[in-house]
């Protein structure tokens, strides 16, 4: 059954699930949705606009779907988005979109730690860890499994790849190609550690760090590495995705 404690505000047009549970003073504000077996801790807000799915729980004091930080913003009706079996902790904030994108999105199976702040238009894919004190600038688009430490800065309408890993305490201003290891615009590395964890082969690990040495550790800069690529590197799909990913950068990669 769903619970909804005494001192908590509810509103008509929400739509709850089965086996929700909303805790003290929470607020679930118009047009939100929260689905089966979620929870909402003590003073979390739902603020408007939420799409939020199933077995999701939002951490005391957190507050989901506030009005995007832009000046440019003039009410439209924009939204949040957060997929199945997401974990929000205590003090995080997700804004919603822009007329940009219209909504701002979490995806499936995600952990935002505690401060965590994630800005208007960004996609957060599947599985992504943003690390306590981190925060998205508007439009920011981070790829599935990647994982962000502790107070990472990631400025707007920036990249990071899938299965990239992002040390602590660093600032993010160019796009991070997918399975690298950085510490902020730094290159360390192909994250290994993390490919061998997700069950990566051995061959397919080796055909990236093929990848990441002709782009980050060879004599070529990136515009001659990409002419290098197509001829040196192994036509297998997560080497063709890296080098898809730098070639589509706007902003630059980081070196």
């Amino acid at each position: 059954m769903t619970q909804i404690h005494p001192t908590a505000i509810v509103h008509p047009d929400a739509s709850l699930g089965a086996g929700v549970e909303i805790g003290p003073y929470a607020i679930v504000g118009p047009q939100v949705t929260l689905g089966e077996g979620s929870v909402l801790g003590p003073h979390a807000i739902l603020e408007r606009n939420v799409r939020m799915g199933a077995r999701c729980r939002v951490g005391p004091s957190s507050v989901i779907g506030g009005d995007p930080q832009d000046v440019k913003y003039a009410g439209e009706e924009t939204w949040v988005e957060v997929g199945d079996d997401t974990r929000i902790r205590e003090f995080v904030t997700v804004n919603r979109g822009t007329t940009q994108s219209y909504r701002t999105s979490l995806g499936q199976g995600c952990l935002l730690m505690s401060y965590v702040h994630v800005g208007h238009d960004c996609h957060v894919g599947d599985g992504v860890i943003l690390s306590s004190s981190t925060g998205l600038a508007g439009h920011v688009t981070i790829g599935d499994r990647a994982i962000l430490n502790g107070q990472v800065g990631v400025a707007q309408f920036l990249r990071v790849g899938t299965f990239a890993y992002v040390g602590g305490h660093s600032a993010v201003r160019k796009d991070i190609p997918p399975y690298l290891r950085t510490d902020g615009d730094r290159i360390l590395g192909l994250n290994k550690v993390g490919l061998q964890r997700n069950g990566f082969s051995a061959e397919t690990i080796e055909a990236l760090t093929q990848a990441y040495r002709l782009f980050f550790r060879s004599p070529y800069n990136i515009s001659q590495a990409l002419e290098q690529a197509r001829s040196e590197l192994p036509p297998v799909p997560e080497v063709l995705s890296f080098v898809q990913f730098i070639e589509s950068s706007e902003k630059g990669v980081a070196v």
